[in-house]
């Protein structure tokens, strides 16, 4: 009987090719693998390793076989309900990054390309975002698309304002942000037009993508809406009886985003904690309420490398939504001067300050600190809110740094611009504050961190050092993973190269991992590199 020698490593059955096989050696993985909608099998000749395309692996018995993975397309990847409900083909979505930032430009792109745009409505009056939407619907016609509905707890008639807005304009989607609970706007939105459908189910014409930072309030989100609210709404005609009455049957959201540690609004969370938590939330609530739709899960914050995008998919995110990373690029509705700075920043170039939107609260939001002075800034203001009562009452020597660096006019001036922006924004915010000095302070405070976005969008070079530039440590790590290829120049970062680049190195990293999980020892290195054509789109399956 003939012994045959021992091979290296172990077999799990054998393999034949076809004619269409190709064989790398297996410091090529990666171009193997980038087949996406390739069978690719490991086997071991001659004591080493080759991937090969195609061909039949057989499992068990004897062989050369040592591990397979099987075709992956991209359009596979999350979950295959999520792209089907929203007409989209990828599990890829942008996030409505606030002052037009997710532009009109980046939502058009994506759905073209089969994914979803959100347009950063936050911080915009009602007319300028009709105009956003009305170039929206001309531009993409039946192609999907979403616009945010931000929480404004200090401005609720602008909520209520936008809300009525979308509804008017037939908007059926929305991004839900920064919410600490729920709205009578957000929840009139879910509902209004809620009808029984033919088969007897509830038909909700508007979606709602909530994201979140904290379980308590993804938990309103994935409930009904709550009864005192639906009252509420009866009450002052905004829904029917009826409406009211169906809303027990479906989620206030359908898909909740998991917010991690993200630019702008935050909770410096960690994905590996928030996102699993999440989901397990998820479950319990889809077995208390029995919905007829299955609840999911997206996955945001610190997604900027396939390797991270892989991660999210990999924990059981049905959609990663990408922010931070979007900002940079050329569609992005911002400055070259911005563009710039992103390129350049790394993971630890990020730091909290206070929010414009919610100053009082001592809400903050996650912002780039290279190349800008805006958060020590802004860190200073809510110091002297908390210990002043009145602009008077600030310290001689404050009020004249407050005047020369931070406002470069008198207190009075701008509290005199100020108060002309909110008689027509909101003019009940002019009469607070006549009445109360330390709500006066609070407006002209916040009227400078509400202009530090927009000097920062505008790429004012005089107002440069007060940029305040919405940023989370995602931004430090694309640098890194570009670092020496041709996305490194912030000129070449289009949003469909930066959304196929992800999407097709999250599904090459996701076969990685199955070879690895396979005991297939992966050479160093075997990473995808990034490319600066759209070529890839051709190739995402």
């Amino acid at each position: 009987m003939t012994v045959l020698p021992a091979l290296r490593y172990p077999t799990i059955g054998s393999w034949s090719s076809d004619p269409e096989s190709e064989v790398y050696p297996l410091d090529r993985v990666v171009d193997a693998l980038g087949n996406l909608g390739k069978i690719v099998s490991v086997i071991e000749k001659d004591g080493a390793l080759f991937a090969v395309t195609n061909g039949e692996a057989r499992l068990g018995g004897a062989g050369t076989l040592v591990a397979v993975s099987p075709p992956l397309p991209a359009s596979r990847l999350g979950d295959s309900s999520f792209c089907r409900d929203h007409g989209i083909r990828f599990p890829y979505v942008s996030g409505a990054m606030a002052n037009g930032i997710g532009s009109v430009e980046i939502a058009v792109e994506l759905a073209r390309r089969g994914a979803l745009g959100f347009f950063g409505a936050a911080g915009l009056a009602p007319e300028r975002v009709e105009r956003a939407i009305e170039k929206l619907d001309v531009e993409l016609g039946e192609l999907p698309y979403g616009v945010n509905l931000i929480h404004s707890p200090n401005e609720p008639e602008l909520e209520e304002a936008l809300a009525e807005l979308l509804l008017r304009r037939s908007v059926r989607m929305v991004e839900a942000s920064a919410y600490l609970g729920l709205t009578p706007a957000i929840v009139r939105y879910r509902l209004s037009g809620i009808r029984r459908g033919a088969h007897g189910r509830v038909v909700a014409p508007n979606r709602v993508v909530a994201k979140v930072s904290r379980v308590e309030v993804a938990e309103q989100f994935f409930s009904p809406a709550p009864e005192r609210i639906l009252r509420e709404l009866v009450a002052a005609g905004r829904l029917t009886a009826e409406e009211a009455a169906l809303a027990a049957e479906i989620p206030v959201a359908q898909d909740v985003t998991a917010e991690a540690d993200s630019g702008g609004h935050t909770d410096n969370r960690s994905p590996l904690t928030l996102w699993p938590t999440l989901l397990s939330l998820r479950d319990r609530l889809q077995e208390k309420y029995g919905y007829g739709a299955a609840l999911r899960v997206g996955a945001a914050g610190g997604i900027s490398t396939p390797a991270s995008a892989a991660a999210a998919f990999a924990m059981g995110a049905a959609y990663v939504l990408i922010g931070s990373v979007h900002q940079g690029t050329r569609e992005a509705g911002t400055s070259d001067a911005v563009r710039e700075l992103l390129a350049g920043a790394r993971q630890a170039d990020v730091t909290m300050a206070p929010a414009a939107d919610m100053f009082e609260m001592g809400v903050k939001v996650q912002v780039l600190k290279r190349g800008t002075m805006f958060a020590m800034r802004g860190a200073k203001l809510y110091e002297l809110y908390r210990t002043c009562d009145s602009l008077d009452a600030i310290p001689a020597p404050e009020r004249a740094r407050l005047e020369k660096d931070l406002f470069r006019d008198t207190l009075e001036n701008a509290w005199a611009s100020t108060r002309a922006f909110f008689q027509t924004r909101d003019p009940s915010q002019i009469e607070r504050a006549e009445r109360d000095p330390k709500h006066k302070m609070a407006l002209v405070f916040r009227a400078y961190l509400g202009q530090a976005s927009r000097w920062a969008n505008a790429g004012l070079p005089e107002r440069k050092i007060d940029y305040q530039v919405w940023c989370g440590p995602s931004m430090g790590a694309f640098n890194e993973w570009v670092a020496g290829s041709p996305l490194e120049d912030w000129r070449a970062r289009t949003v469909s190269r930066v959304a196929s680049n992800l999407l097709f190195g999250a599904a090459v990293e996701t076969r990685l991992n199955a070879l690895r999980a396979q005991g297939v020892p992966l050479p160093s290195g075997a990473r995808v590199r990034p490319v600066k054509g759209d070529e890839l789109w051709e190739r995402l399956g």
